[in-house]
C-alpha cells in the first residue's frame, strides 16, 4: 500500500489518499469507520486520532480487494457516525458537489461527496439511521442500505450495533449492483419482469409539498398497481430508532467521554443526552421495533415494494445546519427501516425549483437484489430520476 495524507481533492471528501488493490479495477472510497490494516480508524474524531492502527482489514475491505477493486482513499464523515449534517470541525466538512451551499449530509458525507464529484466509481458508507441514504439524496446520487446483517460488519466501528448496515453509493444502479457483488460475494443481480404492486405511503402535513413531488409522480404502467397505505407506527419507529442509537452509541464510545474536550460540541452534547435514556425507554423502543417490523413484513404479503419520499424537507443550507428544526426530522422516512432491518434504496430527483429530493424504495428482507431490480424498472420508466447508465 502506498499512502499520502491529502485534503487536496476539490470537494474535500478524503481524509487520506492511497492505493490498495488492482490499479485497473473500479475506483472505490471507504468511510473512515471501516478498518484498513496499518491505518488508524479515526471515525472523524480527534479523540481517535492517536488510536492504534488496525491490525486487519474489515471484511468489506478484504472483499473489495478480492473482487479486483482499487481502493483510493478513506473519506471524511460526521464524527463517530453520530450526526446528519456531515459538518466536522476537526477534519473539515466535505463540499456537496452539486449543491455546494447545502450540507453534504451525514454521517457518510465524504463517501457521498466523492461519488457525486465523480472521484470514484462507487463509495462505501455505513447506515445506522439513514447515514447512506440521506447524504446520497443531499448530494444527488443513489444510496443503498442492505438488509440488516447481509453485509459483514467485522472491522466496522462501532463493533456492536443492532441498527447499522454497510452499503454503497453510486451514480448508476448498475454500479450499485457491482458494489454489492464486491462487498457481498453471495449477491447475484436479478431482473424484474411483470407488473409491480407498490404500497405508497400516505402523507401527512409534516412534509414540504415539493419534497413529495417525486414520489407522487411515480407511475408503474397499465398492469401495475399503486395503493396508498398507512404505517401507523412510522413516527414511533423513528423515535425508537433515535432511542436505540443513543444508547448503543454511548456504550460504544463510553471511554471517549473521559476526554470530552476532544469531541466536537454537537457529538459531545448528544452523548451526554444519551445518558438520559433509561432501560424502560429501551424496552419501549424494542417493543416498537417488534410491532413495526411485523407491520412492514405484512405489507410485503400484498406488495412488491414500499414507496416513500426520501426526505421531508430540503437539505438545509450550511448556515442553517445548527438549527434543530432544519435537521432533526431529515431521516423521518429513513430511520424506521434501520429499526425494522429491511433493505432500502434511494433514487435522487430534483424538485420543481431545482432542490435535491428523491424517493425511497423498501423491499422484503432477503430481497435486496430484487429491490435493486425494481428500482431499475422504475428509473427506466420515470424520467424524473434521470439516471445515468
Amino acid at each position: 500500500m502506498s499512502e499520502e495524507t491529502s485534503h487536496q481533492d476539490a470537494h474535500g471528501a478524503f481524509v487520506s489518499r492511497f492505493a490498495i488493490g488492482a490499479k485497473d479495477g473500479a475506483a472505490v472510497a471507504i468511510k473512515d469507520c471501516l478498518d484498513i490494516e496499518g491505518m488508524v480508524t479515526r471515525c472523524g474524531s480527534q479523540a481517535l486520532a492517536d488510536a492504534a492502527p488496525a491490525n486487519a482489514n474489515a471484511d468489506v475491505v478484504t472483499n473489495l480487494i478480492a473482487s479486483g477493486c482499487h481502493i483510493i482513499g478513506k473519506t471524511k464523515m460526521h464524527e463517530l457516525a453520530y450526526g446528519m449534517t456531515g459538518i466536522n470541525g476537526f477534519e473539515g466538512t466535505p463540499v456537496n458537489p452539486r449543491f455546494p451551499d447545502r450540507i453534504p449530509g451525514g454521517s457518510s458525507s465524504g463517501s457521498a461527496a466523492a461519488t457525486a464529484a465523480g472521484l470514484v466509481d462507487f463509495a462505501i458508507g455505513t447506515d445506522t439511521g439513514g447515514s447512506v441514504r440521506q447524504p446520497a439524496i443531499c448530494c444527488g446520487v443513489i444510496g443503498f442500505k442492505p438488509a440488516f446483517g447481509r453485509v459483514s460488519r467485522k472491522g466496522a466501528l462501532p463493533a456492536q450495533s443492532t441498527l447499522d448496515c454497510i452499503g454503497p453509493f453510486a451514480r448508476t444502479l448498475s454500479m450499485i449492483e457491482r458494489a454489492m457483488r464486491a462487498i457481498d460475494p453471495s449477491f447475484q443481480a436479478e431482473t424484474c419482469n411483470g407488473p409491480l404492486r407498490i404500497a405508497r405511503l400516505r402523507l401527512d402535513g409534516s412534509i414540504e409539498p415539493r419534497m413529495a413531488e417525486a414520489m407522487l409522480s411515480v407511475e408503474v404502467g397499465e398492469d401495475g398497481v399503486i395503493e396508498d397505505i398507512d404505517l401507523p407506527l412510522l413516527a414511533e419507529a423513528f423515535k425508537a430508532g433515535m432511542t436505540i442509537i443513543a444508547r448503543e452509541t454511548l456504550v460504544a464510545n463510553a471511554a471517549l467521554m473521559e476526554r470530552p474536550d476532544l469531541l466536537g460540541d454537537d457529538v459531545r452534547k448528544r452523548l451526554e443526552g444519551a445518558r438520559n435514556v433509561t432501560d424502560a425507554d429501551m424496552a419501549k423502543a424494542e417493543d416498537i421495533r417488534t410491532r413495526f417490523t411485523a407491520d412492514v413484513d405484512a405489507l410485503f404479503e400484498r406488495f412488491d415494494l414500499l414507496l416513500t419520499p426520501a426526505l421531508p424537507l430540503a437539505p438545509p443550507l450550511l448556515a442553517e445546519a445548527g438549527e434543530p428544526a432544519k435537521v432533526l426530522t431529515l431521516t423521518q422516512y429513513l430511520r424506521p427501516f434501520n429499526l425494522s432491518g429491511h433493505p432500502a434504496l434511494v433514487l435522487p430527483a430534483a424538485t420543481s425549483d431545482g432542490l435535491p429530493s428523491g424517493i425511497q424504495l423498501v423491499g422484503p428482507k432477503g430481497a435486496d437484489a430484487r429491490l435493486i431490480a425494481m428500482a431499475h424498472r422504475l428509473a427506466s420508466t420515470n424520467p424524473i430520476f434521470q439516471m445515468e447508465e
